[in-house]
């Protein structure tokens, strides 16, 4: 457990930096928040199936825990996420503007990775 929890971590540290990025890079250029948003996540999300199924939850000996099945339901799991993700920002672009939402983003995101490495364990990798 403490291995996936550290893996996880990891990757998720990596799929939250291409999420940032692309999403502070595209509403720089004047996209509005929620596709830049929902742009962001899909990024992330590509590098975070593949890399979580091909090491995070991978066991020794086994093939990487990727296919159809598991694609499925992680993008249940993201599509349900990514609703959540994107009111939030949208919500702190509106309230406070669009620096609010860069900053706030990587909060929102974090605080859904918790729900997201339950997921990932229990349901999507099994």
């Amino acid at each position: 457990m403490v291995r996936e929890l550290v893996g996880f971590g990891l990757v998720g540290g990596l799929q939250l930096l291409a999420d940032w990025a692309c999403f502070v890079a595209l509403t720089a250029l004047g996209l509005p928040v929620v596709p830049a948003n929902l742009a962001g996540r899909v990024a992330g999300a590509s590098l975070g199936f593949w890399a979580n199924g091909r090491f995070t939850f991978a066991r020794p000996g086994e093939p990487p825990r990727l296919g159809r099945r598991r694609l499925l339901r992680y993008l249940a799991f993201w599509l349900a996420m990514s609703v959540l993700s994107t009111l939030a920002v949208m919500g702190l672009d509106q309230l406070r503007g669009l620096h609010a939402a860069w900053l706030g983003k990587p909060v929102v995101d974090a605080l859904l990775a918790a729900l997201g490495f339950v997921a990932a364990k229990y349901w999507i990798y099994r």
